[in-house]
Formats: C-alpha cells, sequence, structure tokens
C-alpha cells in the first residue's frame, strides 16, 4: 500500500509518518519550505523522513506572498499564553488556507505514484484552534478529492487518514513512545533562535511541552 504522508517535522507529522510505516504504508514524505520563520523544522523532517525510509520531497511555495501570520509576516509570535488563551480565538499563527493548499500538493503526488491514502496529523483537542485541523473540515476535503480526481473517477478512492484527530498531545506523545518516534529528531518551535533552538514559550512549545509532561515521558 502507497501512501502520502504531510510531514512538518514536528511531533504530531512525525507520529503520523510513523503510524503508517507501522500499518505497513510504503510512505512518501511531502513537506513544504513556504517562508515560514521556523524552517528548522525542514531539516528535522529531512532526517525524520530519512530514519522512516520514506521518499522525501520538499515543495517551495511562499506564503509571505499573502502574510497575513506570525509566521509569514511581520507579526510577533505569541509568548507565555495559557491553554485558555490559545483556545480564546483563532492565533495570529494561522496561516491562511495552509492545510488546504497542503493536502492539495499530497493529492496530486498521490494520483502520480498510485497512492490511495493521504496521512495529515491534525488533531481536534491540542489543536490551538485551527479551523483546518476538524474533522469536517478533512471530510469536505476528502468529498472535494473524490470529484476532482482522475483517480476517483476511474475507481480509485482517495482516503484522507487522521490517526491522530480525537488524540490530546498526551495521547499524540505516548502513541509514539509505543512506536519508537525518535522525539529528539522533531521540531515544533514556531519562533526557533537563529540556530535553532526551540524558545520554550510559544503555543507550540508551551503545547508540546504539556503533551511529554502529561504523558510522563521525557522530551529529549
Amino acid at each position: 500500500m502507497k501512501a502520502v504522508c504531510l510531514l512538518s517535522g514536528g511531533l504530531d507529522s512525525t507520529v503520523c509518518l510513523a503510524y503508517a510505516r507501522t500499518h505497513g504504508y510504503d510512505a512518501c514524505a511531502l513537506s513544504f519550505d513556504y517562508g515560514q520563520r521556523h524552517r528548522a523544522e525542514l531539516k528535522s523532517a529531512a532526517i525524520v523522513a530519512e530514519v522512516y525510509g520514506a521518499e522525501h520531497r520538499v515543495v517551495k511555495i511562499d506564503l509571505r506572498a499573502f502574510g497575513h501570520s506570525a509566521l509569514t509576516d511581520d507579526i510577533a509570535v505569541p509568548k507565555g499564553r495559557d491553554e485558555a488563551q490559545m483556545g480564546a480565538e483563532i492565533p495570529v499563527t494561522y496561516v491562511p488556507a495552509r492545510n488546504t493548499i497542503f493536502l492539495s500538493f499530497a493529492l496530486a503526488w498521490a494520483e502520480v505514484v498510485g497512492a490511495g491514502d493521504i496521512f495529515i496529523g491534525v488533531n481536534a483537542l491540542d489543536y490551538s484552534g485551527y479551523p483546518d485541523c476538524r474533522l469536517e473540515y478533512i471530510r469536505a476535503f476528502e468529498e472535494m478529492a473524490n470529484l476532482a480526481t482522475k483517480a476517483a473517477v476511474e475507481g480509485r478512492v482517495i482516503r484522507i487518514r487522521t490517526p491522530l484527530i480525537t488524540l490530546s498531545k498526551a495521547g499524540i506523545v505516548r502513541l509514539g513512545a509505543e512506536m519508537g518516534v525518535p522525539f529528539g529528531l522533531t521540531h515544533s518551535c514556531y519562533d526557533p533562535s537563529p540556530e535553532g533552538k526551540a524558545c520554550g514559550a510559544c503555543d507550540a512549545c508551551v503545547l508540546r511541552a504539556k503533551g511529554f509532561r502529561e504523558a510522563g515521558v521525557e522530551d529529549r
């Protein structure tokens, strides 16, 4: 079985790739250099893909052309927020239509390589309020994919796989630990230092630390 896995190099996408490989998929890993301030994640993605024996491609697109996100524009990344603050509104780290763009590229590659499954590591609990991480969105995209592709018209159904969708960050950490995921190779920070060191205070760092703490697993 062949699958395309979206791989940022972060915790969730790495666990998702590990899940696909553990369940017998010949996985192709797809990453994006989209003008993000945390490009350090791409180094992690390359290493993770190699560890899991996945063909890895990095697509370069420049979402800075639209900006309007702390990840692609001159907007400060929020720091030191608690869970209530994170969940109060859609954060400025939301990149407009990012998952729709990424899944569209994954869909194109899936058609080319004959993959019937696309894996994405979204989760609906510790998801920082991003609307394109919800199950309703995933199901809508899947329906569109099966209307819009030659593969589907010819009878090859495209499935969007979301094995982490109902898990908390702690649940994702536990699942990764069970599969022996090398957590130390992953990168989650939205605002790393020039050397790639995590800031420890952005939403992504806070949620990651919370997940490992609640799971009782050391974050290396």
